[in-house]
């Protein structure tokens, strides 16, 4: 891919999407939306990749939108039809907004948040499926301290992660919140020192890509985000038809036999 404002590189059946402005911290740009965009798609549709990890250059992961971009921005943008994803009838629309495509890869998306993640990077941050900081990173819904709203589906998301009262704190105060704190508040997944983020993200996205079935993660990021649409028994019959589907499938028949003959599983290509 020829970038601007991203870094894209595959490796070891991990896609890499590196947001890369790091003298602006990662500023947002309509440029940077485009190229990760396009990214994700790449790392959808290619076979030989099975986990994509997203992160930042430099310093910090994303501190929102660039000031300069912020400044002049027309109000009708948040409408543009060229900043939507083509619509896509096998998908659920929730999941075809602006900035809410993530759950619709079929592939883990691990954030990686290297240092301050604010603004729309928080809300990048919280459509990646598991997401790992450095424990100096700094998080802010930063929204409301610019005389904005929860925005791209913040609103829907954060208490889903965190919960309503914890949302509505980090909404309504804009505050900065620490590392530890979004670790106990259940925003981040894990913390790691600065200097062993980058090694053990990518030992987890390694363990996924080698001994985990490509179908199985891609049939079960689609229940769980399927979950809040459904009743509970029309998630179990979910469940039960694709059981009946997995049953049959190679990469059951491999996931058996490698237990059984005790070595690594060859699951088939994402």
């Amino acid at each position: 891919m020829s970038t601007e404002h991203i870094l894209y590189e595959v490796a070891d059946r991990i896609a890499t999407i590196t947001l890369n402005r790091p003298d602006r911290m990662n500023a947002w740009t309509p440029v940077m939306e485009r190229e990760v965009r396009e990214a994700m798609e790449s790392a959808a549709a290619d076979p030989q990749v099975r986990v994509i990890v997203l992160t930042g250059a430099g310093r910090g992961f994303c501190a929102g939108a660039d000031m300069e971009v912020l400044q002049k921005i027309d109000p009708a943008d948040i409408r543009r039809a060229s900043a939507l994803p083509a619509f896509d009838m096998n998908r659920r629309p929730d999941w075809q907004t602006r900035y809410a495509f993530y759950p619709a890869i079929g592939k883990p998306i691990i954030g990686m948040l290297n240092g301050a993640t604010a603004g729309i990077g928080l809300v990048h941050a919280l459509y990646c499926d598991v997401r790992f900081a450095a424990d100096s990173a700094v998080f802010t819904t930063a929204f409301a301290r610019r005389g904005l709203i929860a925005e791209h589906g913040i609103s829907w998301m954060l208490p889903r992660i965190v919960g309503h009262a914890n949302a509505l704190d980090l909404l309504l105060s804009a505050r900065r919140v620490s590392a530890d704190e979004a670790l106990r508040i259940g925003l981040v997944n894990r913390l790691y020192p600065v200097d062993q983020l980058r090694e053990q993200t990518y030992a987890y996205a390694r363990d996924l890509a080698d001994n985990v079935s490509p179908a199985s993660m891609r049939v079960i990021k689609r229940q769980l985000y399927e979950v809040p649409f459904q009743t509970l028994a029309e998630a179990t019959i979910e469940a039960n038809r694709e059981m009946t589907l997995s049953l049959a499938s190679e990469d059951f028949k491999e996931g058996v036999a490698s237990f059984v003959e005790k070595r690594p599983p060859q699951f088939r290509s994402a």
